[in-house]
Protein backbone atom coordinates (compact mmCIF):
# COMPACT_ATOMS: atom_id res chain seq x y z
CA UNK A 1 0.00 0.00 0.00
CA UNK A 2 0.99 3.47 -1.05
CA UNK A 3 0.35 7.00 -0.05
CA UNK A 4 -0.26 9.21 -3.53
CA UNK A 5 0.74 12.33 -1.39
CA UNK A 6 4.61 10.73 -0.64
CA UNK A 7 4.57 9.12 -4.28
CA UNK A 8 3.92 12.71 -5.52
CA UNK A 9 6.42 14.46 -3.16
CA UNK A 10 9.07 11.64 -3.71
CA UNK A 11 8.20 11.92 -8.10
CA UNK A 12 8.89 15.72 -7.29
CA UNK A 13 12.18 15.57 -6.12
CA UNK A 14 13.37 12.84 -8.65
CA UNK A 15 11.97 14.97 -11.80
CA UNK A 16 13.88 18.08 -10.05
CA UNK A 17 17.30 15.57 -9.67
CA UNK A 18 16.69 14.66 -13.17
CA UNK A 19 15.95 17.82 -14.89
CA UNK A 20 18.56 19.93 -13.08
CA UNK A 21 16.66 23.02 -13.68
CA UNK A 22 13.90 24.92 -12.56
CA UNK A 23 10.06 24.19 -13.77
CA UNK A 24 6.96 26.27 -14.08
CA UNK A 25 3.97 24.80 -12.81
CA UNK A 26 2.48 24.23 -16.25
CA UNK A 27 6.01 21.91 -16.63
CA UNK A 28 5.17 19.91 -13.67
CA UNK A 29 1.41 19.37 -14.31
CA UNK A 30 2.30 18.36 -18.26
CA UNK A 31 5.26 16.43 -16.71
CA UNK A 32 3.25 14.37 -14.32
CA UNK A 33 -0.35 15.11 -15.33
CA UNK A 34 -1.26 15.87 -12.01
CA UNK A 35 -4.54 18.50 -11.59
CA UNK A 36 -3.11 21.93 -11.65
CA UNK A 37 -4.83 22.63 -8.60
CA UNK A 38 -2.44 19.70 -7.06
CA UNK A 39 0.31 20.73 -8.51
CA UNK A 40 -0.03 24.47 -7.28
CA UNK A 41 -1.11 22.75 -3.52
CA UNK A 42 2.07 20.91 -3.10
CA UNK A 43 4.43 23.53 -4.91
CA UNK A 44 3.14 26.33 -2.78
CA UNK A 45 3.60 24.29 0.30
CA UNK A 46 7.13 23.67 -0.64
CA UNK A 47 7.62 27.22 -1.26
CA UNK A 48 6.19 28.17 2.05
CA UNK A 49 8.07 25.44 3.99
CA UNK A 50 11.55 26.83 2.33
CA UNK A 51 11.61 23.56 0.39
CA UNK A 52 11.03 25.60 -3.48
CA UNK A 53 12.19 28.63 -3.99
CA UNK A 54 12.01 30.85 -7.44
CA UNK A 55 15.65 31.73 -8.91
CA UNK A 56 14.13 33.96 -11.22
CA UNK A 57 10.48 35.95 -11.13
CA UNK A 58 7.82 33.24 -13.01
CA UNK A 59 10.86 31.39 -14.09
CA UNK A 60 10.07 28.49 -12.41
CA UNK A 61 10.57 26.67 -9.03
CA UNK A 62 13.68 24.98 -7.94
CA UNK A 63 14.55 23.17 -4.34
CA UNK A 64 16.69 24.78 -2.02
CA UNK A 65 19.65 23.54 0.03
CA UNK A 66 17.09 22.85 2.74
CA UNK A 67 17.17 19.37 1.10
CA UNK A 68 20.54 19.24 1.24
CA UNK A 69 20.84 19.85 4.68
CA UNK A 70 18.44 17.49 6.18
CA UNK A 71 20.20 14.66 3.89
CA UNK A 72 23.39 15.67 5.85
CA UNK A 73 21.65 15.86 9.27
CA UNK A 74 20.09 12.32 8.39
CA UNK A 75 23.22 10.28 7.32
CA UNK A 76 25.26 11.85 10.44
CA UNK A 77 22.83 10.05 12.48
CA UNK A 78 24.04 7.06 11.23
CA UNK A 79 26.58 6.82 8.78
CA UNK A 80 27.94 3.70 7.00
CA UNK A 81 30.96 2.90 8.04
CA UNK A 82 34.20 3.93 6.58
CA UNK A 83 35.57 0.56 6.71
CA UNK A 84 32.88 -0.60 4.72
CA UNK A 85 32.99 1.58 2.34
CA UNK A 86 36.96 1.01 2.11
CA UNK A 87 35.89 -2.48 1.18
CA UNK A 88 33.46 -1.45 -1.28
CA UNK A 89 36.16 1.11 -3.27
CA UNK A 90 38.98 -1.49 -3.08
CA UNK A 91 36.84 -4.24 -4.18
CA UNK A 92 35.59 -1.85 -7.41
CA UNK A 93 39.02 -1.01 -7.85
CA UNK A 94 40.08 -4.40 -7.95
CA UNK A 95 37.37 -6.66 -9.93
CA UNK A 96 36.17 -3.61 -12.00
CA UNK A 97 32.28 -4.31 -11.77
CA UNK A 98 29.48 -2.35 -10.24
CA UNK A 99 30.32 -2.63 -5.96
CA UNK A 100 27.11 -1.92 -3.74
CA UNK A 101 26.65 -1.98 0.47
CA UNK A 102 22.76 -2.83 1.41
CA UNK A 103 20.92 -2.96 4.09
CA UNK A 104 17.77 -4.33 4.92
CA UNK A 105 14.54 -2.61 5.08
CA UNK A 106 11.53 -5.08 5.15
CA UNK A 107 10.57 -7.41 1.86
CA UNK A 108 13.47 -5.50 0.07
CA UNK A 109 17.31 -5.24 0.04
CA UNK A 110 18.30 -1.40 -0.58
CA UNK A 111 21.46 -0.35 -1.82
CA UNK A 112 22.84 2.40 0.50
CA UNK A 113 25.76 3.19 -1.31
CA UNK A 114 27.11 2.03 -4.68
CA UNK A 115 30.43 2.70 -7.00
CA UNK A 116 29.32 1.76 -10.37
CA UNK A 117 31.81 0.23 -12.94
CA UNK A 118 33.16 2.33 -15.80
CA UNK A 119 32.84 -0.11 -17.73
CA UNK A 120 30.32 1.00 -21.03
CA UNK A 121 28.21 -2.49 -20.36
CA UNK A 122 27.14 -2.49 -16.76
CA UNK A 123 24.98 -3.26 -13.96
CA UNK A 124 23.76 0.28 -13.47
CA UNK A 125 23.12 0.80 -10.03
CA UNK A 126 21.96 3.57 -7.24
CA UNK A 127 21.91 4.63 -3.91
CA UNK A 128 18.33 3.90 -2.85
CA UNK A 129 17.53 0.86 -5.29
CA UNK A 130 15.82 -1.83 -4.04
CA UNK A 131 14.95 -5.17 -4.99
CA UNK A 132 13.44 -8.11 -3.84
CA UNK A 133 15.20 -9.39 -0.38
CA UNK A 134 14.20 -13.09 -1.04
CA UNK A 135 15.43 -13.31 -4.84
CA UNK A 136 18.68 -11.39 -4.71
CA UNK A 137 22.31 -12.58 -3.56
CA UNK A 138 22.14 -8.83 -1.80
CA UNK A 139 18.99 -9.77 0.02
CA UNK A 140 19.60 -13.27 0.80
CA UNK A 141 23.35 -12.27 2.04
CA UNK A 142 21.40 -10.47 4.24
CA UNK A 143 18.68 -12.63 5.48
CA UNK A 144 21.35 -15.71 6.40
CA UNK A 145 22.38 -13.53 9.61
CA UNK A 146 18.38 -13.87 10.80
CA UNK A 147 17.59 -15.77 13.36
CA UNK A 148 15.31 -19.30 12.13
CA UNK A 149 12.09 -17.80 13.34
CA UNK A 150 12.70 -14.40 12.06
CA UNK A 151 13.13 -15.65 9.01
CA UNK A 152 10.43 -17.81 8.35
CA UNK A 153 7.94 -14.70 9.68
CA UNK A 154 9.99 -12.78 6.74
CA UNK A 155 9.35 -15.17 4.07
CA UNK A 156 5.97 -16.13 4.38
CA UNK A 157 5.37 -12.32 3.82
CA UNK A 158 7.11 -12.67 0.56
CA UNK A 159 5.14 -12.75 -3.22
CA UNK A 160 6.62 -15.07 -4.78
CA UNK A 161 6.62 -13.46 -8.36
CA UNK A 162 8.75 -14.14 -11.22
CA UNK A 163 10.90 -11.11 -11.92
CA UNK A 164 13.65 -13.77 -13.89
CA UNK A 165 14.45 -16.95 -15.10
CA UNK A 166 15.99 -18.45 -12.02
CA UNK A 167 13.75 -16.40 -9.45
CA UNK A 168 13.00 -18.60 -6.63
CA UNK A 169 9.40 -19.45 -6.32
CA UNK A 170 8.77 -20.95 -3.30
CA UNK A 171 9.96 -20.72 0.49
CA UNK A 172 11.82 -24.09 0.00
CA UNK A 173 13.29 -22.48 -2.83
CA UNK A 174 14.86 -19.32 -1.17
CA UNK A 175 15.64 -21.67 1.95
CA UNK A 176 17.68 -24.37 -0.67
CA UNK A 177 19.54 -21.43 -2.20
CA UNK A 178 20.18 -19.79 1.19
CA UNK A 179 21.27 -23.19 2.58
CA UNK A 180 23.79 -23.94 -0.30
CA UNK A 181 25.13 -20.31 -0.24
CA UNK A 182 25.49 -20.59 3.25
CA UNK A 183 27.63 -23.66 2.76
CA UNK A 184 29.43 -22.20 -0.28
CA UNK A 185 30.52 -18.99 1.46
CA UNK A 186 28.19 -16.52 -0.63
CA UNK A 187 25.17 -16.21 -2.33
CA UNK A 188 24.99 -16.21 -6.12
CA UNK A 189 22.09 -14.48 -8.38
CA UNK A 190 22.54 -15.55 -12.38
CA UNK A 191 18.54 -13.79 -13.44
CA UNK A 192 17.02 -14.39 -10.65
CA UNK A 193 15.35 -10.84 -10.55
CA UNK A 194 17.45 -8.92 -13.12
CA UNK A 195 17.74 -10.75 -16.76
CA UNK A 196 21.43 -11.14 -17.79
CA UNK A 197 22.28 -9.91 -14.92
CA UNK A 198 24.25 -11.49 -12.19
CA UNK A 199 26.79 -10.88 -8.81
CA UNK A 200 27.63 -12.12 -6.01
CA UNK A 201 27.01 -11.19 -1.98
CA UNK A 202 29.01 -11.97 1.02
CA UNK A 203 26.59 -10.28 4.50
CA UNK A 204 28.92 -7.83 7.09
CA UNK A 205 28.07 -7.43 10.95
CA UNK A 206 29.93 -4.13 11.74
CA UNK A 207 28.47 -3.65 15.18
CA UNK A 208 25.09 -4.42 16.15
CA UNK A 209 24.38 -3.64 11.99
CA UNK A 210 24.15 -6.27 9.81
CA UNK A 211 24.77 -5.27 6.14
CA UNK A 212 25.44 -7.08 1.97
CA UNK A 213 28.59 -6.02 0.34
CA UNK A 214 27.98 -7.37 -3.16
CA UNK A 215 29.81 -7.52 -6.64
CA UNK A 216 28.11 -7.73 -9.90
CA UNK A 217 27.52 -7.15 -13.63
CA UNK A 218 26.10 -8.98 -16.88
CA UNK A 219 26.35 -12.65 -16.75
CA UNK A 220 28.47 -12.57 -19.92
CA UNK A 221 31.44 -11.30 -17.79
CA UNK A 222 30.61 -12.55 -14.10
CA UNK A 223 29.38 -15.90 -14.29
CA UNK A 224 32.50 -17.65 -14.58
CA UNK A 225 34.12 -15.41 -12.17
CA UNK A 226 31.71 -15.65 -9.13
CA UNK A 227 33.80 -17.94 -7.02
CA UNK A 228 36.69 -15.53 -7.61
CA UNK A 229 35.05 -12.08 -6.88
CA UNK A 230 33.36 -14.10 -3.64
CA UNK A 231 36.93 -14.81 -2.46
CA UNK A 232 38.17 -11.19 -3.47
CA UNK A 233 35.17 -10.17 -0.93
CA UNK A 234 36.44 -12.01 2.24
CA UNK A 235 39.95 -11.44 1.18
CA UNK A 236 39.29 -7.64 1.13
CA UNK A 237 36.90 -7.99 4.39
CA UNK A 238 39.44 -10.07 6.14
CA UNK A 239 42.53 -7.16 5.09
CA UNK A 240 40.40 -4.00 5.89
CA UNK A 241 38.17 -5.73 9.24
CA UNK A 242 41.18 -8.35 10.74
CA UNK A 243 41.61 -11.62 9.84
CA UNK A 244 39.66 -13.27 12.16
CA UNK A 245 36.16 -10.95 11.52
CA UNK A 246 33.43 -12.87 9.79
CA UNK A 247 34.59 -16.30 11.58
CA UNK A 248 33.77 -13.74 14.63
CA UNK A 249 30.76 -12.07 13.92
CA UNK A 250 28.77 -14.71 11.47
CA UNK A 251 26.57 -17.31 12.01
CA UNK A 252 25.50 -20.47 10.12
CA UNK A 253 28.22 -19.44 7.61
CA UNK A 254 31.08 -21.52 6.18
CA UNK A 255 33.87 -19.55 5.24
CA UNK A 256 35.97 -19.95 1.86
CA UNK A 257 39.94 -20.46 2.67
CA UNK A 258 41.37 -16.47 2.55
CA UNK A 259 44.87 -15.57 1.38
Amino acid sequence: MTVKQVENLLGLLEFFADRKSPATLSEVVAHFGWPRSSAFNILSTLVERGYLYEPKARAGFYPTPRWLLLSKAIAEGEPIPERLIQVMRELAAETGETVWISAPSGLFAVFVDVVESQSGVRYAAAQGNRVPIHATASGQALLSQLSENDLGVLLRKVSYERYGENTPMSLSEVLAQMEQGRRRGWFQSASNYSPDLGGVAVPVVDGYRIYGITVAGPLYRVRDKAADHARCIHETIARIYGADHSRRTLKNFDLPAVE
